[in-house]
């Protein structure tokens, strides 16, 4: 983490709000295993759950602590679908494939669902979503996306007029929304966390501050970390926007883009529930969107303010402030009591990126936004590929991904680009 980076390490409402857990041991040493998993965030912790189920001898190596990077930090909001819709799916492979990539985003929610139940996982998981349009001409586009998942056989959307949506919000600045009773919200960290107890439950082993410095391929797989190694007949590699330079490859397919939070002062169950009466999570339209949701203490967490340049905010609080007033001027009083920050995983099309790097080393990335439900599936379809079963794994490995053009100006151009759809959302 370079010195800019270390403004987006403020301690987060989640990791204040954390359920206690046992503490996970620090790797070093030698020794072998059948799966060795790099990253302890929401990929790598469902495949090392499903392998471990199947009586893998599996070991998570995590370089900070469990859920440190993105699966820790972000909006906590349960999505339906894919990032870009399904036309890019479509586009690819065909109505009926694309169609199998739709049922495998709705097995991941029955997924996370099944989950928290069976592990007694304590993370305030909750149900409803509303998608929002700050903008009288997207109203149609929210039409379009309803009817886009009725193609699809998904039935759990209707559509909100602006005197509907001001019944349900505490806000005059959206123009429609649709309502969304199969998608949700949870506290991120929580959920992590019970992954992770869950893992070790089943006879795996998750390491802590065991941060990965070399992958080599090969039968065994060598992974080297600062204090040891591990030999391994599969390596699972899911570290995302974090994933640097052990696969170069992988790497120059996802982009790192910073994404902020705040949460509020415990603001009282009656004035929150003014705020969202449904208690739903709430995203808008725009490019540069803003999101937000109701914590179990009441409280407002409100994210958004995407950064391409790497570049963050000093003073995330004051910020990220206009932008909550801007959604509720009714909390211009209230005290930011908390406000954080973390890379999230993009990929040039926005589809997820999922494949192999040689023989015997999987990653899955760039969930795009989308990170909480998608992460969950994929980390199962590795596992299943680990187990011979490639059917699914196939199917997304053979999704076209190019790499981010600009080679190491492409911060740059990327944020340029990223330029032109924030004064978009500007213009009325």
């Amino acid at each position: 983490m370079n010195a800019n980076d270390q403004v987006l390490d403020a301690e987060s409402y989640y990791r204040a709000s954390a359920n206690p857990t046992e503490p996970f041991g620090r790797f070093d040493g030698e020794i072998r295993a059948d799966v060795c998993i790099v990253g302890a965030g929401f990929t790598g912790l469902s495949a090392a759950l499903e392998l471990a189920r199947a009586n893998y001898t599996v070991i998570v190596l995590e370089a900070g602590s469990v859920a440190w990077g993105a699966s820790g930090r972000n909006g906590g909001h349960v999505c339906t679908g894919y990032s870009p819709g399904m036309g890019k799916f479509e586009k690819q492979l065909g109505f009926d494939t694309a169609k199998k990539c739709f049922d495998v985003a709705e097995e991941a929610k029955d997924l996370l669902r099944e989950r928290v139940e069976e592990y007694t996982i304590d993370c305030d998981l909750k149900w409803g979503y509303l998608l929002a349009a700050p903008k009288a001409s997207q109203t149609k586009h929210l039409e379009s996306y309803r009817d886009e998942l009725a193609r699809y056989g998904y039935s759990e959307i209707s559509l909100l007029s602006k005197d509907e949506l001001e019944g349900q919000l505490g806000s005059t600045i959206y123009h429609g929304a649709t309502r969304d009773k199969g998608a949700g919200h949870l506290h991120p960290l929580n959920y992590a966390l019970g992954l992770a107890d869950a893992v070790r439950s089943e006879g795996g082993t998750v390491y802590e501050n065991s941060r990965v410095t070399r992958i080599e391929p090969g039968a065994p797989a060598l992974v080297q970390t600062e204090r040891g190694k591990v030999l391994a007949d599969h390596v699972v590699v899911a570290c995302n926007a974090y994933i640097n330079n052990l696969l170069p490859g992988p790497h120059s397919r996802v982009m790192p883009v910073g994404s902020y939070m705040i949460a509020t002062q415990p603001l009282g169950e009656n004035q929150a529930r003014a705020l969202i009466k449904g208690d739903e999570a709430v995203s808008d339209m725009g490019y540069v969107l803003d999101y937000f949701r109701l914590s179990a203490d009441h409280r407002v967490l409100f994210g958004g303010r995407c950064s391409y340049s790497g570049i963050h905010p000093r003073d995330l609080a004051s910020n990220m402030r206009p932008r909550l007033t801007r959604v509720f001027p009714q909390l211009k009083e209230a005290a930011i009591d908390y406000a954080w920050g973390g890379y999230i995983g993009i990929t040039y099309n926005r589809l997820p990126n999922i494949g192999r790097a040689g023989q015997n080393v999987y990653y899955a990335q760039g969930y795009s936004g989308q990170g909480v439900v998608l992460t969950g599936i994929f980390g199962k379809l590795m596992a299943e590929a680990i187990r011979g079963q490639v059917e699914r794994f196939d199917v997304f490995a053979k999704i076209r991904h190019a790499p981010f053009p600009g080679g190491p100006l492409r911060r740059p151009a990327l944020a340029m680009g990223m330029l032109y759809y924030r004064l978009k959302d500007l213009l009325a």
